[in-house]
């Protein structure tokens, strides 16, 4: 059934004027009046929902009783990754929510290819936000995750976010996840961007609080770091846990 995340207040019975961009989306899908839709609005739960008119410029539906369903992973986790170029920051934002990740702080590392600032930075965020609201359409979640803000690296590791566990990725690290004795119930992991971190800011982490984690034997892309390591503590402590 399409999902739709709509920015707004929803409640049960009432009529709802579909904004532009759902709007585009159903007449893509080539939706008509009474095919059945889901709205959410990233603050939990969701709504089952009826198309009572498709026109060409506007679109309505009839919400049906809100549906306490909740599709978070049993660890919160957040992913602090260093900005990479191309498409592969993107990548890692779309694959991390369908993954599980609560929330998404972009960092600007020495070796990062792609420098942002100032109103490029905001946009960029705005778009990354928009990939987040994308995949919780497309995945099911409930919780939009936050993109935050652009920070350096230095910036970010001043004051260690609250989190049962704090993991930085590093080929040189030599905890395993499995040597964490205790599941926590939060975690932060932190991946380096193309190049991965320098040994400056590897030190910088370490002695900030970070454990340095090391997922195996082989040196692995950015894009795949993070998203191997997400996958692997869901394995451990999450989603996939048996």
């Amino acid at each position: 059934m399409p999902r739709f995340f709509i920015d707004g207040d929803l409640a049960p019975g009432m009529t709802l004027a579909l904004p532009d961009g759902v709007l585009r989306h159903v007449q893509v899908l080539r939706l008509n009046a009474g095919d059945a839709i889901t709205l959410f609005n990233g603050r939990g739960g969701e709504y089952p929902a009826t198309l009572t008119q498709v026109q060409k410029r506007e679109a309505e539906c009839v919400l049906g009783e809100f549906a306490d369903v909740s599709r978070e992973s049993p660890v919160w986790l957040g992913l602090a990754q260093a900005i990479s170029g191309g498409d592969k920051m993107e990548f890692t934002l779309q694959k991390g929510v369908e993954m599980g990740v609560s929330v998404f702080q972009p960092l600007a590392a020495e070796r990062s290819v792609v420098r942002l600032s100032g109103e490029r930075a905001d946009k960029r965020v705005a778009r990354w936000q928009e990939i987040v609201v994308a995949a919780c359409e497309q995945c099911g979640r409930n919780s939009v995750p936050e993109v935050r803000p652009i920070l350096t690296l230095a910036e970010w590791l001043r004051e260690l976010p609250p989190a049962d566990a704090h993991l930085v990725l590093s080929p040189l690290g030599t905890q395993r996840l499995a040597d964490i004795a205790t599941a926590p119930a939060s975690a932060w992991l932190m991946a380096g961007p193309e190049g991965g971190l320098s040994a400056r800011e590897e030190g910088a982490a370490i002695e900030a609080g970070w454990t340095p984690l090391k997922l195996g034997p082989r040196i692995l892309r950015t894009e795949t770091a993070a998203l191997a390591a997400v996958a692997a503590i869901q394995a451990v402590w999450g989603d996939y846990r048996g």
